[in-house]
């Protein structure tokens, strides 16, 4: 029986995402011992799936699309920076959201139930926190370099975007890094 590895998104506009990439490559000259999200690839994750049945992809469109729909759309602005696990030792880089947090929660909060009762994925312990990936730090070097500087940009923004769909991804890891392959979108109700 074949899978995909699969998960739910929301993409950012040019715009945004030009910034972002700005202060990425402003964090690399810190840091350079850093492996970045590629440009095309940022985007606020609102549910991984994991691996799931081919034969459950076109109920699970279905399903993400009838929650969208009565979804309406919403602004999203990245802003702040953060680290995991946390500033003083970053592993992972990430910004949060100035705007959009509260509507990602709720979109993720009412597509949980119908896909869990597909069989489709199980749910994380943890609670759903909007964030977007930066980067992975790799090296104490880059850790301490980035740990020094981080906390000048708490009050960085990238400006604001329109959420007007969610994206449904296939993810395969290769040796270059992850690629992504757009599944479906369901569009969200007009503001």
């Amino acid at each position: 029986m074949a899978r995909t590895r699969l998960f739910l998104a929301v993409d950012l506009d040019a715009v945004v995402r030009r910034q972002i990439v700005v202060l990425q490559r402003t964090l690399a000259d810190i840091a350079a011992d850093v492996k970045w999200v590629e440009p095309d690839h940022l985007h606020v994750t609102v549910l991984f799936l994991g691996e799931v049945d081919d034969r459950d992809l076109a109920h699970l469109c279905r399903i993400v699309a009838k929650v969208a729909a009565a979804t309406p759309s919403f602004p999203l602005s990245p802003a702040g920076l953060g680290a995991y696990p946390t500033l003083r030792r970053p592993k992972t880089l990430w910004t949060g959201l100035s705007e959009g947090a509260a509507e990602l929660v709720a979109l993720q909060a009412a597509l949980v139930p119908p896909i869990l009762d597909l069989g489709a994925f199980r749910q994380e312990e943890r609670a759903y926190t909007p964030h977007l990936t930066l980067g992975r730090v790799n090296g104490e070097d880059a850790e301490a370099a980035l740990a020094k500087e981080l906390p000048k940009y708490a009050d960085w923004k990238a400006g604001r975007t329109g959420v007007r769909d969610v994206t449904i991804y296939a993810s395969e890891q290769r040796k270059t890094g992850p690629a992504y392959t757009v599944i479906g979108r369901a569009e969200l109700a007009p503001d």
